[in-house]
């Protein structure tokens, strides 16, 4: 069940995930009606995600890439019974950006 994340908390959110996940593995998924799903990347070692409210980007850092959301209108974090399994952005093109996460993630619920 994915779990839609309040604009305002979008920098916090973030930073905690980032923290979170210091020592885990993810994958880029980008989806759209025109590209269907295609991976950005297979399994590489996750670094850090942020928000830049002033340039209103998106920067999800793995090792070896850098990639960019511009003008996110949506962030949803994927949930299960586990914890966050991934976390779903689209940008302002209607193009769907999934973060898949290897290890679950124990997380609270987003507010």
């Amino acid at each position: 069940m994915a779990q839609a994340i309040a604009k305002s908390e979008w920098a916090h959110y973030c930073d905690n995930i980032s923290k979170a996940l210091e020592s885990s593995d993810a994958e880029i998924e980008v989806s759209s009606l025109e590209l269907d799903d295609q991976p950005e990347s297979d399994w590489l070692p996750f670094i850090g995600i942020t928000y830049d409210a002033n340039d209103d980007i998106i920067d999800i850092a793995l090792e070896g890439l850098d990639h960019i959301i511009s003008h996110p209108k949506e962030i949803r974090a994927e949930m299960d019974g586990v914890g966050l399994q991934a976390i779903e952005i689209k940008d302002s093109d209607g193009v769907q950006h999934i973060v898949k996460l290897r290890d679950s993630l124990a997380l609270p619920a987003p507010h």
